[in-house]
């Protein structure tokens, strides 16, 4: 396979001092080793002759035409990415250039806008939560929750954590990815009903567990009972770390009340659209005293030599600005734009208004699950409280009626077999403040269409 090296100024000379220590003759035989050579090109590529900018545009405006208006679809997804109102305020305002240039937050130490920005959502979040700090935002919640792992690793000195089994399948693969390298023990503690009991985290809890994961309302849209949980890994000398959607701490008892180390989330529901599933907003929130563990970034304020307030980088523990082996992440940046939607939408919103917003999403889930459930064969898989979320049992395959109802302009939910494959039935649905009355009751008729036929 020719190789043409276009990009990179290495010499003839340093390639072949290159083949020779990694042991290959040519660069041909080292692609090889990681691309099988049947999925190679083997010729040029069959592209059609350049085209004029103007030919370009109407190519590409042809193409885009072909796409389904996503506006024309209701969407009743979930399983972590939900279709929440963003209100106009919030694209308004991050649209703005000043917050909008790409590597403006990548430099937060030269702003003092992004540095005010990122202090109040810091501000907003530990509010929400009911924790004492929080970082300016992470990845997604998938990676805070593998990063919140970590941070109860380099607390407790200890290798091996407790995850309950109704953690997000998504979360759980990230973070079997982050500790692989750390040799690190992932125990889960089983549920009863979709929910986690006390008596199997009893049992696993010891002098061993760093700490344990709770996710609330976890993957299946059920409202834990974690009352009791923090004493329990409390009195084994780990850490309570518990993963929200913050939308339901508009109506929920905050993960702080109830003996939480750490709170972790995804951020995508405060302000921020579906679209292909991101950018998304990890939320961390830990307490004071594990400042120094904390990963990411943290803005602080002060007062400038004229008394007038200010903001700094008060931390930023990564491997560009301490040594290495004190970094607390490889995470090198935040994600600000959507920390500033997130500021914005709670701004707009109000604690009033957030309390609504939930309110309106559990009793429309509560809702429509009361209209699938008058359905023959129909049945929720668990009779635990739930949130905006539910698991409903099919007398068919989930997967059959995502396909027809996407044909009739209903995303219908996410069929559950993707992440457990026992599970063909069962078809988990999202229900947020946007679904009226008129769109829950043709998804109920449209699936009694097609559980009947």
């Amino acid at each position: 396979m020719p190789v043409v090296n276009q990009f990179l100024s290495s010499s003839p000379n340093d390639e072949r001092e290159m083949l020779v220590s990694l042991g290959f003759e040519s660069v041909s035989e080292l692609i090889n080793t990681a691309i099988p050579e049947h999925l190679q090109t083997k010729r040029p590529l069959d592209l059609p002759p350049a085209l004029s900018e103007i030919e370009l545009t109407k190519l590409l405006n042809a193409l885009a035409q072909k796409n389904a208006d996503s506006n024309s679809f209701v969407s009743f997804l979930g399983a972590g990415i939900y279709d929440h109102f963003v209100p106009a305020i919030v694209d308004d305002i991050i649209s703005r250039p000043e917050f909008y240039t790409a590597y403006t937050p990548y430099q937060a130490e030269a702003s003092q806008g992004t540095l005010q920005a990122i202090f109040e959502f810091q501000s907003l979040i530990t509010r929400l939560t009911a924790m004492e700090i929080a970082n300016a935002s992470m990845y997604d919640g998938a990676s805070a929750t593998a990063e919140a792992a970590l941070f109860s690793i380099r607390v407790t000195g200890r290798k091996r954590i407790l995850y309950a089994e109704t953690l997000n399948p998504l979360y759980l693969e990230v973070l079997r990815t982050y500790l692989r390298p750390h040799d690190v023990e992932l125990i889960p503690v089983r549920s009863e009903n979709g929910r986690i009991v006390s008596q199997n985290l009893a049992s696993l809890a010891d002098d061993k567990a760093a700490s344990f994961i709770l996710q609330n309302p976890n993957f299946f849209g059920i409202v834990e009972n974690p009352l009791g949980f923090g004493d329990l890994i409390h009195s084994a000398g780990g850490l309570f770390i518990v993963v929200v959607d913050p939308i339901s701490l508009g109506l929920l008892l905050p993960p702080g009340d109830y003996g939480a180390d750490v709170v972790t989330g995804e951020g995508q529901s405060l302000g921020l659209h579906q679209n292909f599933g991101g950018p998304l907003l990890g939320i961390f929130a830990t307490k004071k005293e594990f400042i120094r563990f904390l990963p990411g970034r943290l803005s602080g304020e002060t007062v400038d030599l004229e008394g007038k307030r200010g903001f700094v980088l008060t931390l930023q523990t990564r491997e560009q600005h301490i040594k290495r082996e004190r970094a607390t992440s490889n995470i090198c940046t935040n994600q600000a734009l959507c920390a500033l939607a997130a500021t914005v939408y709670l701004s707009a919103l109000g604690e009033n208004g957030l309390k609504q917003v939930a309110n309106l999403c559990l009793q429309k889930a509560h809702y429509l699950a009361g209209e699938l459930t008058k359905i023959s064969g129909v049945c929720l898989r668990y009779s635990a409280p739930f949130f905006k979320e539910f698991a409903v049992e099919l007398p068919c395959s989930a997967e059959s009626v995502v396909e027809a109802f996407a044909k009739k302009g209903i995303l219908a939910g996410v069929p559950l077999s993707r992440f457990l494959p026992d599970q063909k039935n069962t078809l988990l649905v999202a229900v947020t403040e946007k679904r009226t009355k008129e769109e829950m009751d043709r998804f109920a008729c449209l699936l009694r269409e097609n559980v009947e036929a």
